[in-house]
């Protein structure tokens, strides 16, 4: 059985670790293999420090940071100090239910597997706040799909892109592609971008219906921001995705459509995040040519040549004459 490091970004969240930690570690602890816990806590002004160190002492490795920066970082500082085979990324605001690392393991036999996480349901009820999902294309935005998973359940099931909330992942290719893409932060959108990236290189993201987990919706950001935004940093970071993965004519039509669809109607309606985004994204073009000429590199270096439209033309074929039960 494969070595397991958790990762676990944390800000404010002493209530959450109170609420759903003890949970967790009595899983963590029974796996029968060897078990990192990391925290990386994120300037937190609370006492999530304090609970950890007085409840947990020696077994949960706690990093601080100074600064509160955001997910995509946190979590890389906690993937560099991961030592194990297999990677777990866990929220603060989740609750695993009994046999879900079991149910993941058979993924990690195939060569290829970049990752794969569980369906997420809420932490009151049943209903699926997150399973796998298949991109589409809308003029030349990508989008992720509704919900959906397969009716047989021993077919493997591939998913675009793995939440960050519980993902499992292969440590030595998760920490080849350097983690998420700290330009995301401070959140929305660096795990799927990260996915897409593991697809590119020739690895596989997958969803298992039967491993499941519970979510407290939004509360690990609802007191960051107000919603104007975190809005404008979701349609920032979209802007940045598309414009990583989609190259000549294909981007150039959709700076194009951005424009007409979004900025402008934008401006018009007054409703400004849009256009606001659109800024932001322009002033940051540098950087996104620096870690585009990276990703560049690092595809030489795995002999990959596969674009995003290849991506999405592989899920498509996996999915052929499935059983697709979508929700």
């Amino acid at each position: 059985m494969k070595s397991i490091s958790v990762v676990i970004p944390n800000y404010n969240g002493q209530h959450l670790f109170e609420k759903y930690f003890g949970t967790n570690y009595k899983i963590l602890n029974i796996l029968g293999t060897k078990v990192q816990i990391i925290v990386v806590d994120d300037a937190s002004t609370d006492g999530s420090v304090a609970y950890l160190e007085q409840h947990y002492g020696d077994t949960v490795t706690i990093l601080r940071k100074e600064k509160n920066s955001g997910f995509a970082q946190t979590c890389n500082l906690g993937i560099e100090q991961a030592t194990n085979d297999l990677i777990f990324l866990l929220n603060t605001d989740v609750t695993l239910e009994e046999g879900y690392f079991e149910k993941l393991y058979k993924y990690f036999e195939l060569e290829d597997t970049f990752g794969v996480m569980g369906r997420i349901i809420g932490m009151d009820d049943d209903n699926i706040l997150d399973a796998a999902r298949s991109p589409k294309i809308l003029g030349r935005k990508i989008k992720p799909s509704n919900f959906f998973y397969l009716k047989d359940s021993d077919t493997l099931t591939p998913t675009f892109y793995l939440s960050g909330a519980i993902a499992l992942m292969d440590t030595r290719k998760l920490k080849a592609i350097n983690g998420f893409n700290e330009m995301f932060n401070p959140y929305y959108g660096e795990d799927q971008e990260m996915s897409i990236r593991a697809w590119r290189l020739g690895w596989k993201c997958y969803y298992e219906h039967n491993a499941v987990c519970r979510h407290e919706v939004s509360a690990t950001t609802k007191g960051h921001k107000d919603i104007y935004s975190v809005k404008r940093i979701y349609f920032r970071n979209r802007y940045y995705m598309h414009h990583l993965h989609l190259h000549g004519v294909d981007l150039n039509l959709y700076h194009i459509q951005v424009i007409l669809c979004d900025v402008l109607p934008s401006i018009l309606t007054l409703q400004l995040y849009k256009a606001q985004a659109y800024v932001d994204f322009l002033k940051n073009m540098n950087e996104l040519k620096k870690k585009k000429t990276a990703f560049k590199t690092q595809m030489k270096i795995h002999k990959s040549n596969i674009g995003i439209i290849d991506v999405i033309e592989t899920i498509k074929i996996m999915l052929k004459y499935k059983q697709v039960i979508k929700l």
